[in-house]
């Protein structure tokens, strides 16, 4: 097998008694050149010598965890424990992958997203920002999960679905499709979201979310009421639909608590 990095010996980071090395690139392949520095690893096990795999700047990986395929991290992200990172899979900027967490096909984990335990995120799908993904939750597909936005549990977010703001999805709770779960909601089983579909003008999604009564209907976010004003304003015929759903799920909800 032909090496494609080196650990630089006089080059290192230590800390809690790990011993980091940079490496460098011994031969080019994909966007690295012969000679390019890269970021930080323990030992030669954490970076695959195949594929075009590489850790970049200041990044760090160490443990048992591994990068290989195509996969790339870079920026400050951290990847540890026994973490693995492969396929066409980024994980960059302030991320941390750890634990058991798998990362690949064409995920991106970035911002400050964290994601542990036996999380696995793959697919098309994004975690970013401040979110973190962990237990045994799955995020894939093109699901996004952002903001301060936590999946954990056994739950599933997949499909075309977005998770966000301060919102959460745990449990057996399964958000797919077109779903959007915005704010401050509360996702943990069946019933907890409602997604309708837009069938007289845009064709469009739109969302209910049970924990906080909110409705997210394009670019708006809010209460019932508000949605019923905001449709009657752009045309009558719009207003008398949405109401129209907003009244079936209140009675939905008023029948459940009978």
């Amino acid at each position: 097998m032909t090496k494609k990095y080196e650990l630089v010996l006089d080059d290192t980071i230590s800390f809690w008694g790990w011993k980091l090395f940079r490496i460098r690139a011994l031969i080019s392949f994909g966007s690295v050149e012969v000679g390019d520095l890269g970021g930080y690893i323990e030992k030669e096990d954490n970076l695959s010598h195949d594929g075009n795999a590489w850790v970049y700047g200041n990044a760090w990986v160490y443990g048992n965890a591994k990068v290989s395929g195509n996969a790339k991290v870079y920026g400050n992200a951290k990847v540890y424990g026994n973490a693995e990172v492969w396929g066409n899979a980024w994980v960059y900027g302030n991320a941390k992958v750890s634990g058991n967490a798998k990362v690949y096909g064409n995920a991106k984990v970035y911002g400050n997203a964290e994601v542990w335990g036996n999380a696995w995120v793959y697919g098309n799908a994004k975690v970013s920002g401040n979110a973190k993904v962990y237990g045994n939750a799955k995020v894939y597909g093109n699901a996004e999960v952002w903001g301060n936005a936590w999946v954990y549990g056994n739950a599933k977010v997949s499909g075309n679905a977005k998770v966000y703001g301060n919102a959460e999805v745990w449990g057996n709770a399964k958000v797919y499709g077109n779903a959007e779960v915005w704010g401050n909601a509360k996702v943990s089983k069946l019933g907890d979201i409602i997604v309708f579909k837009n069938h007289w003008s845009s064709g469009r999604h739109f969302t209910y979310t049970k924990s906080n009564k909110m409705w997210k209907v394009g670019c708006f976010y809010g209460t019932g009421q508000e949605l019923i004003e905001k449709a009657y304003r752009d045309s009558e015929k719009s207003g008398n639909y949405y109401k129209a759903y907003v009244d079936f799920v209140e009675t939905l909800e008023r029948l459940s608590e009978e």
